[in-house]
């Protein structure tokens, strides 16, 4: 693959990625069976602030953006458009997408946002951008504290639902479904995305680790 091409396809993929992710999260909002953990924050403050849920979602990435500086964190593009384009995303799927009514259209909502989540995971992980500003914030207190990742984690979601939940947003069976499925969802359309290495030299603006961690909106 061309360097042009190779580097025209990650773009191709970040911004799908990110838009697509975006969008599953409504098909989730609007089956009312429950959100993402930080999506339960996002919808709790929504709440209260009167705010659209991707309004707040790209407020509060952008202030988790700046715990970054002192965990000396480096953002890359794929950082930044984390921030604007899944809130702007959600909210115009959320304008299109009305209310599921009945037990089917709702489950049916449901399984689809986890599934098209995944595959926006899939997508913009393996685009090799940069992560999110949450999962960067997960990695820096790692890297800081010397505690895992995976308790790092656990702790973040926790509190984030916990949160959230008391703020009046959603946590139901579509939570703990996404919890337990994303992951392997995620690793699956990394294979079905990963992007072939160019032919002509490197293109890299910055990079993650696209099989590191599941990064988060």
């Amino acid at each position: 693959m061309s360097t042009r091409r190779h580097l025209t396809r990650r773009l191709t993929q970040l911004y799908a990625g990110l838009a697509l992710y975006g969008a599953s999260s409504a098909l989730l909002v609007r089956s009312g069976l429950g959100l993402e953990p930080w999506n339960v924050l996002h919808q709790g403050l929504a709440e209260r602030t009167g705010l659209s849920i991707g309004v707040v979602l790209t407020l509060l990435g952008a202030a988790v953006l700046l715990t970054w500086i002192p965990l000396r964190q480096r953002p890359g593009l794929g950082t930044v458009s984390n921030v604007l384009v899944i809130g702007m995303a959600m909210d115009a799927a959320l304008a299109l997408v009305p209310d599921a009514h009945g037990p089917v259209a709702r489950v049916t909502l449901m399984v689809t946002g986890i599934v098209l989540n995944g595959a926006a995971t899939g997508l913009y992980i393996a685009a090799r951008f940069g992560p999110g500003p949450r999962d960067g914030l997960m990695t820096g207190l790692h890297q800081r504290t010397g505690v895992s990742i995976r308790l790092v984690r656990t702790a973040i979601e926790f509190a984030v639902v916990a949160t959230g939940f008391a703020l009046g947003g959603t946590v139901g069976i579509g939570t703990l479904l996404y919890a337990v499925s994303i992951g392997p969802l995620a690793q699956l359309f990394l294979r079905v995305f990963a992007v072939p290495p160019a032919s002509g030299g490197s293109t890299v603006v910055a990079t993650g680790q696209p099989r590191g961690a599941i990064l988060r909106p």
